[in-house]
């Protein structure tokens, strides 16, 4: 186990290894499997690219090869920041072969989350793009080598957006030059490198202990910076097999990733490794527009995909406008698709109830979080649980508690704080030198039940509906914004004397972020919510935390014991929003 985690309790562990739960495999095992079993099927679709399942593993090992040979070695910590191409797989299933562990980058990261990630984590490595979506990410790299002196890997895969990733060394307008500035290799020349020495090059590196950590994800947190989440082999697998399971994959699953595949929901909820564990197709889409994605629908077949509330809207009026065209070939053949899985954040009634008429597929809610606990409405569920709920837990040995804020436990169907314990929940935040000790005090119960910060209500049969938050977090689209980060940023800026970030209601993104500030200097020669916004992005804060909406304040409203009371502040913002829609219907 890597110094700074919690093991479960070896009674615990016994019981999930007992229960079948824990199998003894490793995400890299589970890979080679597949590729010995079916060979020629086609793993995964990126663009023109078509991987079988014995080339992702190959390639795989190749660049396993090379890393080991450059000192990669079990434990590593290597920062993965890649969109969402076939190279993000086989970097994964190479560090997984060799015990490194991935933490997992957003590419809407910058450089002051990388800075964090790759310092905090102790990494050795990163692995990231050219330029994508605008913007260069090789300017993050000489940053994060510049401010983290223990880097010593560092792979560029591919060039950019105008041409995908190359495929064998050199060849095709994607592969990028071999010499790199700041000591950076091509992934190109790193597969090159370990496709020379051959698979015999891992001959003497032992598979990793199936109870080792594999990864580590980012948690959605709502003090500060992310929080490391721990998974091990042998908890994360089981809730990949138990989602492949209740949402149907099989072979003939063809499972398109809209979103990006850092994230928990498309990687594991059943995602891209409940797809490749059941011998199917994984599709990667760059872009989530409908018309890009109606059209990679349609040809490649796809059966299921996963999206949050704000792109499901997006999706469902883009239908429903290309049938009010009334051309034939307005809209895709969605055919294909069976399922549509929307979670992230809560998804209303009202749009639930559109997806079978609009969409032609059956929806499944999933509602769940990095650090463990997955539910998911089943695919046999009357409709009305399906439309109002956001699903049950994945395993009989899920255990959770619904309880008040003195932790008694409450009747089903009133609202109280979710805590749960389980094999895929973890019992502690990655805490290297006692960094995250008071944290985890504070966010795990003496008994190992983890507090979500979820406020939910529990029906009579076991479904969970989700009435909000505890935390002060911000759900910006399925993006989770902690108020406190941002406000950190402002208060770096020699004008701001304070600032406080609330949710607005949105009905699009369910939640927009608003920026409440008090200047040092009187109102009228404040700066501006533009210029506060050009600030936060020149400190390299991701474009998802800036604020929708800044407000310039004289003062905050305070509670009884002096803090902030951002209640009132989302009431008055409320208050402000209603008046100005008053006023624009009159």
């Amino acid at each position: 186990m890597l110094p700074g985690c919690t093991p479960w309790p070896p009674e615990y562990a016994a019981r999930y290894r007992a229960a079948g739960h824990w199998t003894g495999q490793t995400l890299h095992g589970m890979l080679r499997a597949r590729a010995v079993a079916h060979p020629d099927r086609v793993a995964v679709v990126s663009g023109d690219r078509r991987w079988t399942y014995a080339e992702l593993d190959a390639r795989a090992i190749w660049l396993a090869a090379a890393w080991h040979r450059r000192g990669l070695r079990a434990g590593d910590r290597v920062v993965v920041q890649l969109p969402n191409t076939a190279e993000f797989l086989e970097v994964i299933f190479a560090l997984f072969r060799l015990g490194a562990l991935p933490v997992y980058a957003l590419p809407s990261h910058r450089h002051s989350e990388i800075t964090h990630f790759c310092t905090a984590t102790g990494a050795v490595g990163y692995v990231t793009t050219g330029r994508h979506a605008g913007f260069d990410h090789r300017l993050l790299a000489a940053h994060a080598v510049q401010h983290c002196p223990r880097l010593r890997h560092v792979v560029i895969a591919g060039t950019g957006d105008d041409a995908a990733p190359g495929g064998a060394p050199g060849a095709g307008p994607g592969s990028a030059p071999e010499e790199l500035p700041f000591g950076a290799v091509s992934l190109d020349a790193l597969r090159a490198e370990g496709r020379e020495a051959g698979a015999a090059a891992l001959a003497e590196v032992p598979e990793p202990d199936p109870a080792d950590i594999a990864f580590l994800q980012l948690s959605g947190g709502s003090t500060g910076l992310p929080k490391f989440i721990p998974r091990t082999h042998d908890d994360y697998l089981y809730s990949v097999r138990a989602s492949a399971e209740i949402c149907g994959l099989g072979p003939d699953t063809v499972l398109m990733c809209v979103l990006p595949m850092a994230h928990n929901f498309p990687m594991s909820s059943p995602g891209f490794l409940g797809a490749l564990h059941a011998g199917g197709r994984v599709v990667l889409a760059p872009r989530a527009t409908p018309a890009e994605a109606f059209a990679l629908i349609a040809a490649e077949r796809v059966t299921i995909t996963s999206l949050v509330p704000p792109l499901a809207l997006l999706w469902l009026d883009a239908a429903e406008a290309a049938r009010a065209q009334g051309a034939p070939d307005a809209l895709p053949d969605l055919g294909s698709l069976r399922v549509l899985q929307v979670g992230g954040a809560k998804f209303s009634e009202q749009a639930a109830r559109r997806v079978r008429p609009v969409l032609g597929c059956d929806l499944q809610q999933v509602f769940g979080m990095a650090e463990g606990l997955v539910n998911y409405t089943r695919l046999d569920d009357p409709e009305e649980v399906r439309c109002t709920t956001q699903g049950r837990p994945i395993s009989p040995d899920d255990e959770v508690r619904v309880v008040d804020d003195e932790d008694r436990d409450v009747p089903d169907g009133t609202p109280g704080h979710l805590l749960t314990r389980g094999p895929y929940t973890i019992r502690g935040y990655y805490s290297p030198d006692g960094a995250a000790d008071a944290h985890n005090a504070a966010a795990f119960t003496p008994d190992g039940y983890y507090r979500t910060g979820d406020v939910v209500r529990r029906t009579p049969d076991g479904y969970l509906v989700v009435e909000g938050r505890a935390k002060d977090q911000i759900n910006r689209g399925g993006e989770k914004i902690a108020a406190e980060e941002v406000e950190n940023h402002l208060l770096a800026h020699p004008d701001v004397h304070d600032a406080a970030v609330v949710a607005m209601p949105d009905d699009y993104l369910g939640e927009r972020t608003c920026a409440f500030v008090v200047p040092r200097a009187p109102r009228d020669q404040a700066p501006s919510g533009i210029a506060l916004k050009a600030f936060l992005r020149g400190r390299g804060l991701a474009d998802y935390k800036i604020p929708d909406r800044v407000e310039i304040t004289e003062a905050f409203p305070r509670t009884h014991v002096g803090k902030v009371s951002k209640r009132e502040l989302r009431q008055a913002l409320r208050a402000q929003l209603l008046a100005r829609a008053d006023s624009a219907a009159s």
